[in-house]
């Protein structure tokens, strides 16, 4: 089925629809929902709610009521085939009478998946998008799709892996002397605490911890918590527990794993399909060494150090056949800053 602009209009605000419940969601995948009217026309948006809530595409569907009718949806994950906490959509989306159905990533699940087939046996036509960095045009921006970290932890049965890291020009992400406060500006630090609020857990290590005493919270620029709050976890064996220059932490609470595979493990079975690696160096070495990086976020500030502390504790091995390779996704600028975000490449 060939779709038309409207439905590439659609599928846009159906992602930004989508990033919005980023975080809140889990484990349940964070959809975006879009009801066309006969004429095209938005009547209905809808993210999916938290979990026991409804979907994305009953939401959207609730929104544009009658008008649905003889409409298309453009939902940014296959819509489901089973009754769990909620019934299926594919159902919803027959009963109300749509006659498209476009969605971008295909259901995995054994049970949840099908959806397709459900609509196309019902007479609706029924058509699959693809995300490129084209698909919105050379020059636009490319939205977030949260969808497609989901996948990936029920792919590799962990959650989605982004480090995320800001660093000068020369590659530093901090002086000789260990300070780092502050190498990116205020418009990039506000960006990390937003992006922040949409992440399952933040996960640092105990040498961040005892030498930093971070939070690990989502704030507004005025110092305010925002509404959502992801999991603070520290990965090592040495205890942080009680220790005054990691106050924060035993102030507001935390976890502790002593090493990398548990603290997935646990997180993945408590719900986390998203989280974020936020230093230091030797952590974010480790999940670089086993292979456990899914996503990179790269800020990069117009500052020249000549020397200091680098991303990673030491190389990953002796040649370039030894790097880990990304592909870009994302270039956004915050005031003097870059952000560079790209998803790992996938071998062969």
């Amino acid at each position: 089925m060939e779709a038309h602009a409207e439905v590439y209009a659609a599928l846009k605000r159906a992602l930004r629809a989508g990033a919005s419940v980023r975080g809140t969601t889990s484990p349940n995948p964070p959809v975006g929902a879009v009801i066309l009217d006969a004429d095209g026309r938005v009547v209905g948006t809808g993210a999916t709610q938290p979990p026991g809530g409804p979907h994305a595409e009953i939401v959207a569907l609730r929104e544009a009521g009658a008008r649905a009718t003889g409409g298309t949806a453009v939902v940014t994950l296959e819509p489901c085939n089973h009754t769990g906490r909620t019934g299926p959509c594919a159902q919803a989306l027959i009963r109300a009478g749509v006659v498209g159905v476009y969605f971008l990533h295909r259901d995995p699940g054994a049970a949840e998946g099908g959806g397709a087939q459900t609509l196309r046996a019902a007479g609706v036509n029924v058509g699959q998008l693809e995300l490129t960095p084209d698909t919105f045009g050379p020059d636009a921006e490319l939205p977030i799709d949260g969808v497609a970290h989901w996948l990936r932890a029920v792919e590799r049965q962990r959650p989605h892996v982004t480090v995320k890291f800001a660093q000068t020009l020369d590659g530093y992400t901090a002086a000789p002397d260990g300070t780092s406060q502050w190498i990116t500006g205020p418009q990039a630090r506000a960006a990390v605490h937003e992006d922040r609020a949409h992440r399952d857990a933040i996960i640092v290590g105990t040498g961040t911890a005892l030498a930093d005493n971070p939070s690990l919270t989502a704030r507004f620029p005025d110092g305010s918590l925002r509404e959502h709050q992801p999991r603070r976890v520290v990965i090592g064996t040495r205890s942080i527990d009680g220790a005054p220059q990691s106050g924060n932490l035993n102030r507001l609470g935390f976890v502790q794993y002593p090493d990398i595979d548990m603290a997935l493990r646990e997180l993945h079975a408590a719900g986390c399909r998203d989280v974020l690696v936020e230093g230091g160096a030797g952590l974010i070495q480790s999940f670089f060494q086993r292979g456990f990086v899914d996503a990179v976020q790269a800020y990069l500030a117009p500052l020249v150090l000549g020397g200091g502390r680098g991303v990673m504790a030491g190389p990953l091995g002796p040649s370039l056949g030894d790097a880990a390779r990304f592909t870009p996704q994302r270039v956004c600028r915050f005031g003097p800053d870059i952000l560079w975000e790209l998803k790992r490449r996938e071998e062969g």
